[in-house]
């Protein structure tokens, strides 16, 4: 009804309208013209249906396939003829051990000549078959020594679960994650020719992507207890082939609380008699030795004294300074002697994190690596030193042990260490493997009092002196401002928390006499 009142309303006040509308055309289209077929893809289409084809489908891409990796071995066979060592008297050659020539040529590859001591004496024992307690500290050459084993074995017998998924024939097991990634980089640069498949296993790290390389089968793991473990549990690594066991720093392991999880591990084992177990500690303690006489069976026991390992490669300086001139100490040591790769250590993690900061403060290029940092980023900034993208490398004792850093040459204990012991590991970072190094020691008012403990252990007195005046020279001006604190405002470097006078204006006003303010 609404819509015929409008219509009437609409055609009296516009009468020519619906006339217009009646006599009004429907618009039409133009047509546009039709594209040119182009004459050699219309001949292509006919070829096509010809053959049975569709002429229509879209074309497949081709995927690009990945290049092969060449063979390690390439052009003539390799052979001993070209590994030559002279015999010397006193020292054994990796020659007389009659290795399979796919470790040898591994081992001509990384330029070892001649054993190291506990190489000389504890090889001829284990690729007996023996099992072995060693008592060494890091740098020794220890790593080399059971990862040779459990490769001559491997090439002589096989690993009979190889075709079973996840079931390793060998197993290291070690404290630290860094040291578990140092064995397998170790175990890979070995196993280069002999076709053994080497995985690694740690916690902070993807766990799914850890399954896919056991997945893809393994050989030798490499592993931390708690990691080692979680695999274990969900069934998805079987330890019940492995023919040798690997447990290495056994007293760190003991310290850090890690003896319950490896003797589940060694439970899941073989039992001792069907296994070669490999027992290594940088100290034999009463603890130490009851594990030891638990999992091996009528082991050789190989000792090589730690006081060899500190003094023989290794320059020690301590000086004599205060806790206000330390990083004066060190700044001046980097600069004036232009050091390229220098470990600096502490105690604590807070100490590391302001060392590190200060230090960038003042345009020398360094990093941190300590418990609370995660493991990716502590594991790229190990790879960024080691290849000398960082200058400065600033630890707690969690890089102490088995990392093998080449050309590392200078060790700087900007705090001594609570154990005697952590004293050789730190300074083994550098003079390993028959390289010589420097460590510099700052005792200050506190740290005095850990070196008659560090001389006792070590068997010789430390060169304690006052720093020379060069490397007590002021520190230029910082070439960065101090980092910002959570709140935005600049972190206090140094001096007491507040205090100082008040400015002027600042604070409660005073009330007067006879009436409020």
């Amino acid at each position: 009804m609404v819509g015929k009142i409008f219509k009437i309303i609409r055609s009296r006040l516009n009468p020519d309208r619906d006339e217009r509308e009646k006599n009004a055309q429907p618009a039409v289209r133009e047509k546009k013209e039709p594209r040119q077929k182009n004459p050699a893809r219309e001949g292509e289409r006919a070829k096509k249906q010809e053959q049975g084809q569709d002429a229509l489908a879209p074309k497949r891409r081709r995927r690009r396939r990945r290049k092969k990796k060449p063979a390690a071995q390439t052009g003539k066979p390799w052979s001993l003829e070209e590994f030559q060592v002279p015999e010397e008297e006193g020292k054994t050659r990796f020659h007389d051990l009659d290795l399979p020539l796919e470790i040898m040529h591994a081992v001509a590859d990384l330029g070892f000549s001649y054993c190291t001591p506990i190489q000389a004496e504890a090889l001829p024992h284990t690729l007996a078959g023996k099992d072995l307690i060693g008592r060494a500290q890091t740098g020794t050459g220890k790593t080399a020594a059971f990862l040779i084993t459990f490769l001559d074995r491997f090439m002589k017998n096989g690993c009979p679960g190889r075709d079973k998924e996840g079931r390793p024939c060998g197993l290291v097991i070690a404290p630290t994650r860094e040291l578990v990634i140092q064995i397998g980089k170790d175990a890979e640069a070995l196993a280069k020719y002999s076709g053994c498949r080497v995985v690694t296993l740690y916690g902070g790290a993807d766990f799914h992507k850890q399954e896919k390389k056991l997945a893809r089968g393994a050989d030798l793991v490499c592993a931390t207890p708690g990691r080692l473990l979680d695999f274990v549990h969900r069934r998805i690594l079987d330890l019940k082939g492995v023919g040798i066991l690997v447990i290495d720093e056994a007293d760190r392991m003991l310290d850090m609380g890690f003896i319950p999880d490896v003797r589940r591990i060694v439970n899941n084992t073989p039992p001792r008699e069907e296994r070669q177990t490999l027992f290594f500690s940088a100290t034999i303690t009463p603890e130490v030795t009851r594990l030891a006489s638990q999992w091996t069976k009528d082991a050789v026991n190989v000792d090589i004294e730690p006081e060899h390992v500190a003094v023989e490669t290794v320059e020690q300086i301590t000086y004599l300074a205060t806790a206000d001139q330390k990083f004066k100490l060190l700044y001046n040591l980097i600069t004036s002697r232009d050091l390229k790769k220098v470990m600096v250590f502490t105690n604590r993690r807070d100490e590391t994190r302001r060392l590190g900061e200060r230090l960038v403060r003042y345009g020398i290029n360094a990093a941190t690596i300590s418990g609370d940092i995660p493991q990716n980023k502590r594991q790229r900034r190990l790879e960024d030193f080691r290849a000398g993208k960082i200058r400065v490398l600033v630890a707690t004792d969690v890089a102490g042990r088995g990392i093998h850093i080449d050309g590392v040459t200078h060790v700087v204990n900007y705090t001594l260490p609570y154990e005697p012991e952590d004293y050789v590991h730190r300074i083994g970072r550098t003079g390993r493997a028959g390289e010589t190094g420097t460590s510099v020691s700052f005792a200050c008012e506190e740290g005095s009092f850990y070196i008659p403990e560090i001389e006792e252990y070590i068997g010789e007195p430390l060169k304690c002196v006052p720093p020379p005046p060069e490397l007590l020279a002021d520190l230029p001006r910082p070439v960065k401002p101090a980092p910002a604190a959570k709140d935005g405002r600049p972190r206090r470097t140094s001096g007491k928390k507040g205090g100082g006078r008040r400015r002027p204006g600042r604070g409660r006003p005073k009330r007067r006499a006879g009436g409020t303010a």
